[in-house]
């Protein structure tokens, strides 16, 4: 068989690059660590609820003192304690400022008479459920309006702060004055003297007895407790009130020759006036007018602190200089860190050994007494300057000692060695070689120190060893401190922080694990 077999020369012809069909191009771009990491982070749910659950509190952190009405050193002595409310559930039962009490006959009377003075009911339940206790006795079921059950106060103010209430009256046509109340007829001074809800008789050995025309019917406080069964003060003359608001009866009535008006004033010395006044108008008046500070009216989201603080601002400050100063912290910690463990891990021997001496000595100082030591030196006034030397004394060991076991992972690959050969110098094999494959256990180690220096922060500011919970600084740590001794009678006080601090502890905790997980490389290709 012959083995040379002649082709004519018409079957070849010259090819082209793109007609090679045995080269194809990859279907697949190349990917990067970083994109890699990022794709198996995202496969991980829990991680990325937790991440979404970071975004949402740090939203709250910033946007919240922008959008609130109210500022961090707010605080107002007669709205303590207010319960939670929202507009927008404002006839319903639920946010709505209210809370379900259980009173007896007494208290009952109390509220309601409030309300029949001056047409804010504290009881937004008009229709009351009575039932009997095992004892005996019998109490009423309410539902207590938190923001009307302060009721009037007696409040001093000049006669130009008298006259300008009074013409803010007659503009609105909302009445801020009620006619007072005479000294003889207020309760003793053992027996809230100061009380301006006060308004009618009481009987018996404390204040809160009032006389009843049958003590066996509650509906007789509607005919009992009117404003013209008030026990209101007379005097000769209208004690500078010239409003034309008045309670009906108050223009004058003549009685043995002499008229009488009801006084809306007491002229306690000089220029000054003792006025009664209801103090959710008053609070609205006084805001809108005087301070003109952009509060309406008084809605507190998350309710109030025992010291009148509005806790939906106060929280999201202390929440924002929490995450602000832990990262900032962190960072800090990280540069040194990776620059101390970068030169441990890269020449080793005596440098690392003195190196790791002058870490093993920082570190066996217990953070407490370091804290302790700076606060006794520098005094409660640099709160926030004693936190961070105290995080940064022996926070950046930690990092150091990471990159350390890294440099001492990657330093003899191949690929460094080759750098070398090439004469790469040290300080671009640690820069471009060695710290990039160690980047990635750093931000992660970074991530979950962040939760644990907000905790400590919070811890600190808990016991009282650190105060930041003075001017326009809040924390977290304050709140849940203030709100300790109301825990069983105002919840709230404690709740939000307390929630606020468990979501952000967790979810910082399932978004460090994801990043761990995700920037290790042995794990790749171990999710599907």
């Amino acid at each position: 068989m012959d083995e040379n077999i002649k082709i004519p020369e018409e079957k070849f012809q010259f090819a082209e690059g793109r007609d090679i069909s045995h080269d194809k191009h990859l279907e697949t771009k190349p990917v990067g660590y970083f994109h890699d990491a990022f794709r198996r982070f995202c496969k991980n749910k829990s991680s990325i609820f937790g991440a979404v659950v970071i975004v949402i509190l740090i939203l709250y952190a910033i946007i919240a003192p922008f959008v609130s009405q109210y500022t961090v050193s707010y605080k107002d002595s007669y709205f303590t304690c207010l319960l939670p409310k929202n507009e927008l559930f404002a006839n319903t039962t639920f946010w709505d400022g209210c809370s379900n009490e259980d009173v007896n006959l007494q208290t009952l009377t109390y509220y309601y008479a409030m309300g029949m003075e001056t047409g804010h009911n504290s009881i937004k339940n008009q229709e009351f459920t009575e039932y009997e206790t095992n004892t005996g006795s019998t109490l009423y079921k309410i539902r207590l309006d938190s923001y009307q059950s302060v009721g009037m106060i007696y409040m001093q103010m000049t006669t130009a702060e008298y006259q300008a209430l009074q013409a803010y009256q007659d503009d609105t046509g909302i009445q801020v004055i009620y006619p007072t109340v005479a000294l003889s007829d207020r309760p003793s001074a053992t027996q809230n003297s100061t009380d301006a809800n006060y308004y009618f008789k009481t009987s018996g050995t404390t204040t809160t007895k009032i006389v009843l025309e049958d003590d066996d019917d509650p509906t007789s406080i509607i005919t009992v407790y009117s404003k013209y069964d008030a026990d209101y003060y007379l005097a000769n003359s209208p004690d500078g009130y010239t409003s034309e608001m008045r309670i009906e009866g108050a223009d004058g009535f003549v009685e043995d020759g002499t008229t009488y008006y009801y006084s809306y004033a007491r002229n306690v010395q000089g220029d000054y006036y003792e006025v009664r006044i209801n103090y959710y108008e008053y609070y609205i008046y006084y805001h809108t007018t005087i301070a003109c500070d952009g509060i309406t009216k008084p809605t507190f989201l998350f309710g109030t602190t025992a010291t009148g603080q509005d806790i939906f601002t106060a929280l999201a400050s202390g929440a924002r200089f929490s995450l602000v100063f832990s990262t900032l912290v962190a960072l800090v910690n990280l540069l040194v860190g990776a620059i101390y463990g970068s030169i441990e891990g890269y020449y080793g021997g005596k440098i690392d050994l003195t190196m790791e001496r002058i870490s093993d000595i920082l570190s066996a100082i217990p953070f407490t007494v370091v804290v302790t030591l700076l606060t006794l030196h520098l005094g409660s006034s640099s709160s926030i300057l004693i936190l961070f030397i105290s995080f940064f004394l022996t926070g950046w060991i930690g990092m150091a000692s990471t990159t350390r076991m890294q440099f001492y992972r990657y330093k003899n690959q191949e690929y460094v060695l080759a750098a070398r050969t090439l004469g790469a110098k040290d300080g671009r094999l640690i820069r471009k070689h060695i710290f990039p494959n160690a980047l990635g256990t750093l931000v992660t180690r970074c991530a979950l120190v962040i939760p644990s220096m907000i905790y400590t922060e919070v811890s600190l500011s808990y016991l009282g060893i650190l105060d930041l919970g003075t001017g326009n600084i809040s924390s977290v740590g304050v709140l849940l401190a203030n709100g300790q001794a109301y825990l069983s009678s105002f919840p709230h006080i404690i709740l939000f922080p307390s929630v606020f601090l468990a979501l952000l502890m967790l979810s910082f905790n399932l978004f460090g694990n994801g990043l761990r997980d995700a920037f290790n490389p042995t794990l790749r290709g171990s999710e599907g």
